[in-house]
């Protein structure tokens, strides 16, 4: 297998890094590059930048305004993304229910919801994990009762990131209780401003609020609003993992932490030369500089092997991607946060401006948060555990 970009990719990279480099706003950057979670308002105007064209849907079909890009494309454009550093396209809309509207959805639903998922004018969260069915998905007990035209939905989600922004939700609901656990689940996109939808915030480790419950009370919830077969939910929810999956190794983040890191690095002392020199930093930063590399080599791979897997399955390979690339990632994140020494406990000022934390070791209050939530990439996306099984499974036949 040939690994190696041919010349048009090449091209393609760099028409990427010029756009980047014009359109991408110095103050979500700069946000950014202190180690700093974007605003929603930082990624409701990247995301539609990206979307004049059409890298907001890079692989969604061209009638439905994507680019359609090649996967390779696709790898180098969230690389050089995640490399700016910029917000990636708001994964819920772009990499999740927007895929899966265009394989199940009705026509209706497709020309309703497409254009404002892609230009992100409606923005969504997903509503899968209750608090018994998190990584075991399939015990979920949301209930959803037919009652003519609608469903009567009642249960709860958690850890629904982002859910205080949203103004829709993809909801996976028990329809028929009688059934397996797998079987008798539908999905349901459900308006967050219906009646019976409260919101209430969860505040994460790194003091930022990401997450949240969603109790649903006697919702009601067109027919029509159901994506594809009724009870076929559980098929649907899988080829919508699989493509969260794809863009889950993060090569392009962690490439950009590792710069961020090594900059750090020059401006530290350690004893009286900089930390860039001490022995031990640099055989943490080689290890990590070859094992990112390895990573990325085995992206090219799965990469350039998607074009002979089956679209409407998750490739089980994705789970390896998954795997190694939070475990990476989190070892970049403890590299910065060791550089910063005792100012990766200094308090962070009150809205993080990046312009007061730039100037050192102010840099430091950011780094701390930043590690905490990287602890988070083993859980969400399928924990690593889970991936772990699916690989046994899939791929060694255990």
């Amino acid at each position: 297998m040939d690994l190696r970009l041919t010349a048009k990719e090449k091209r393609f990279r760099e028409e990427v890094r010029d756009f980047i480099a014009t359109n991408l706003p110095e103050d979500i950057r700069s946000h950014l590059r202190a180690g700093h979670p974007p605003t929603k308002d930082h990624i409701v105007r990247w995301h539609r930048i990206l979307n004049t064209r059409g890298w907001a849907t890079a692989h969604w079909p061209k009638e439905w305004g994507g680019a359609g890009l090649s996967p390779v494309e696709r790898m180098i454009l969230t690389e050089e993304i995640f490399l700016a550093p910029a917000p990636t396209p708001l994964v819920f809309n772009s990499s999740m229910i927007g895929p899966v509207i265009i394989q199940f959805g009705s026509e209706e639903q497709k020309r309703q919801f497409l254009p404002k998922i892609a230009n992100l004018d409606i923005w969504f969260c997903q509503g899968f994990s209750e608090p018994d069915a998190g990584s075991d998905l399939a015990s979920l007990r949301t209930l959803a009762r037919r009652d003519g035209d609608h469903y009567v939905v009642t249960g709860q989600k958690i850890w629904t990131t982002m859910a205080h922004h949203a103004d829709w939700m993809f909801c996976l609901v028990r329809t028929d209780p009688a059934a397996k656990k797998q079987v008798g689940i539908s999905m349901l996109l459900i308006d967050m401003k219906t009646p019976g939808v409260t919101v209430r915030p969860i505040m994460s480790i790194d003091g930022h609020h990401h997450l949240n419950e969603v109790f649903l009370d006697e919702v009601r919830v067109p027919v029509e609003n159901r994506v594809g077969e009724e009870n076929k939910g559980w098929d649907y929810a899988k080829f919508l993992l699989g493509h969260e999956r794809t863009g889950i190794a993060g090569v392009g983040r962690s490439k950009e932490r590792l710069s961020y890191a090594r900059e750090l690095a020059t401006q530290v002392k350690a004893g009286k030369r900089p930390l860039a020199e001490d022995p031990c930093f640099r055989e943490q930063l080689a290890l990590i500089e070859a094992d990112l590399k390895a990573l990325e080599i085995t992206q090219l791979r799965v990469v350039a092997g998607h074009a002979g897997h089956h679209a409407d399955k998750p490739d089980p390979l994705t789970s390896v991607l998954k795997v190694r690339g939070t475990e990476l990632y989190q070892a970049v994140c403890e590299l910065a946060c060791r550089s910063a020494g005792p100012a990766a406990i200094a308090i962070q000022p009150a809205g993080g401006a990046a312009d007061e934390l730039d100037a050192a070791p102010r840099w430091g209050a950011a780094l701390a948060p930043s590690y905490f939530y990287s602890r988070a990439a083993s859980i969400y996306g399928g924990s690593n555990e889970i991936q772990k099984n699916i690989l046994a499974k899939t791929v060694l036949g255990l």
